[in-house]
């Protein structure tokens, strides 16, 4: 409906689709059809809209219909009017789907690929036509990009971010030991983190363990182990603790390689905690909205699984 002073006739939409219809076929029982609506109705709308207008959109001539000189003004603006009330109507249902918005997802690298993926089937459910764009660092990389704007939402393992990023807890993950078949470790149900003393280490560059364990007291937790490669590439790493090289601490999520044997480190445990960051105070667009109520009603990992575990 158009807007007018009170008391003062308005503009329909449907008078307009109608005067549109009936311009095209210069039939009223056609345009009638067409519209679905009874050709009284029809008729009825089209007198309307000329007693706005002031004027006859349509001259009769026995069985002939012609449009007027006025009607064949309206008839040009109308359709712009309607084309584009049509392409705003299409466009506000296409972002309700989230139809051409964008997400910018931050992670960081060792999330488990199970746990990532059955997260994104989630957001891809509720939000199927939403385009994202995965940026992969670590996690003081994902608080400045996030701070920054260069990115909407980031998954995150840091417990200590800036004040400004609010945090939605998702889940607990225990880190753990990976071993190559044969290892003493293979007898243990999990391994005490004493039982590290004089082990030849594989480590991962940008590991988190090393922060979670310091939480604990503990502010050099390599100085117990025989540090022999250190290396960035996840399948690098798992390729050499299975050739027995060495072992290494891993999250209990994360994918192992083929014959790879994991176990939970305890006394103490450590763990990490896996949370959705966002920006506090940022209002939430609709995919980083859609993002989070994904989050909300995904099934996260809950217990540790790294007793007595090895892949096959």
């Amino acid at each position: 409906m158009f807007g007018a002073a009170r008391g003062v006739p308005v503009m329909e939409m449907h008078q307009i689709r109608y005067f549109l219809k009936a311009g095209e076929t210069l039939n009223f029982t056609r345009a009638a059809e067409q519209c679905g609506v009874s050709v009284p109705s029809l008729s009825r709308g089209i007198r309307q809209l000329e007693d706005e207008l002031g004027g006859q959109l349509f001259r009769r001539e026995r069985h002939l219909t012609h449009l007027t000189d006025l009607g064949r003004l309206m008839l040009e603006h109308f359709s712009v009017m309607i084309r584009a009330a049509d392409a705003a109507r299409r466009e506000a249902k296409d972002y309700a789907r989230l139809s051409g918005s964008r997400l910018k997802l931050g992670m960081f690298a060792s999330i488990g690929a199970g746990v990532l993926t059955g997260y994104l089937m989630a957001l891809r459910n509720h939000a199927p036509d939403l385009e994202l764009h995965i940026w992969e660092a670590n996690c003081e990389e994902l608080e400045g990009a996030l701070l920054g704007g260069e990115i909407d939402i980031a998954l995150t393992s840091s417990p200590d971010l800036d004040e400004r990023i609010r945090m939605m807890p998702l889940f607990r993950e225990a880190f753990c030991i990976s071993f190559a078949p044969g290892h003493r470790f293979g007898k243990m149900n999990a391994v005490p983190m004493r039982e590290l003393q004089g082990e030849d280490y594989v480590k991962r560059l940008h590991c988190e363990f090393p922060s979670n364990l310091a939480r604990l007291g503990v502010a050099k937790p390599y100085e117990a182990v025989n540090i022999r490669y250190v290396g960035e590439r996840e399948d690098w790493i798992q390729s050499l603790v299975r050739a027995g090289l060495g072992c290494a601490v891993m999250p209990e999520n994360l994918p192992l390689l083929p014959g790879l044997e994991l176990r939970r480190l305890v006394d103490p445990e450590v763990f990490r905690q896996i949370s959705l960051a966002t920006v506090a105070g940022r209002p939430h667009s609709k995919p980083v909205a859609a993002a989070v109520a994904a989050a909300r009603r995904y099934r996260w990992p809950t217990g540790s699984a790294g007793e007595g575990r090895a892949t096959a």
